[in-house]
């Protein structure tokens, strides 16, 4: 997934509309600005005014002269901002965050920094970081809850940093089966795997990564109906305890499989985990798998985000680079 693969970022919100991202044009830095300030505007004021209310257009066209800038659109009207600026030290760093007051509350802001990942992990970046006002707790806990830690402080600010995804992309579902099973060579008893993707995604490669990869018995197919299967390794390797939680609606759902009495000694894949298993392991690797609107289209985009020290990026890299 690149820049010019955009229009691939979708969403339908609940009354039908449609959601989307495209770059901001330096021509647009006036409307980008507004959307800005009318959104910092309506926020609550604690302790000194925020800063983006004293930006001008020229600072908002030099970001998006270099590419920085994303609106979040509804059915193509521009209701939010996103302002990505490249440090003196060459890290990159996320701000300008708004949505429009009326537009809050439908997942604009999350389609938003969701889109945004993955475009960083696409060419290649490695972390962002962003800053959040200590006056603003529930900011703070708004970007922990979007894969971001606190890591310490900048003046009045906490310092907020994410690990970005190691990007693949798969072009047909051979190759999708063959980076499982690649990926499945790194894994060990304990390690907890999360997995999300569009629905006919080949969730890493219909079992490849889990049957060949890891050397289990049985065919490994989504267990929708009974949740979770075990499959005893044949290799004297670790099981594989595979839970589907596409039907769950919280951890405490999850909870009552009692996973943690197996996850010592197996490896755990969830499918459609995300939001729901995290609290299983702090260390772990999440996976996201993306296709395109074209149904004749097999390209997948696989996003591998390792949390903690157990997953080795490099490692994950090098099997990455493998696919075709």
């Amino acid at each position: 997934m690149s820049d010019a693969a955009l229009d691939l970022a979708a969403a339908t919100l609940a009354d039908g509309r449609r959601l989307g991202v495209r770059l901001l044009r330096p021509d647009e830095a006036a409307l980008a600005l507004d959307i800005v300030q009318r959104a910092f505007a309506a926020r609550p004021v604690i302790g000194a005014q925020a800063q983006a209310l004293a930006d001008d257009v020229d600072d908002v066209r030099r970001v998006a002269e270099e590419g920085g800038g994303y609106f979040a659109t509804i059915d193509d009207e521009p209701v939010g901002v996103t302002l990505v600026t490249r440090r003196d030290d060459d890290s990159l760093r996320i701000g300008r965050v708004g949505v429009l007051p009326e537009h809050r509350d439908q997942g604009v802001a999350s389609f938003l920094i969701g889109v945004i990942v993955d475009l960083l992990a696409a060419r290649n970046e490695v972390e962002v970081h962003l800053l959040a006002r200590k006056e603003y707790p529930h900011l703070r806990r708004w970007w922990q809850r979007h894969g971001f830690t606190v890591d310490g402080s900048e003046g009045d600010c906490h310092v907020l940093r994410r690990p970005l995804p190691v990007s693949v992309t798969v072009p047909d579902a051979d190759a999708m089966r063959a980076l499982g099973v690649r990926l499945a060579g790194l894994f060990a008893p304990g390690d907890l795997i999360i997995a999300t993707g569009d629905l006919g995604a080949d969730a890493l490669g219909e079992g490849g990564l889990a049957g060949a990869g890891l050397g289990v018995e049985g065919a490994v197919i989504s267990p929708t109906f009974v949740l979770a299967r075990i499959h005893p390794s044949t290799t004297g390797g670790p099981d594989l305890v595979h839970v589907d939680a596409y039907r769950l609606g919280s951890f405490a759902e999850l909870d009552d499989l009692d996973l943690d009495a197996s996850l010592p000694r197996s490896v755990t894949l969830v499918e459609w985990g995300a939001g729901v298993a995290e609290p299983l392991a702090s260390d772990r690797l999440e996976i996201d798998i993306r296709r395109g609107l074209d149904p004749a289209d097999e390209t997948r985009w696989v996003f591998l985000t390792p949390l903690g020290d157990r997953f080795d990026r490099a490692g994950l890299v090098a099997a990455a680079k493998e696919t075709p």
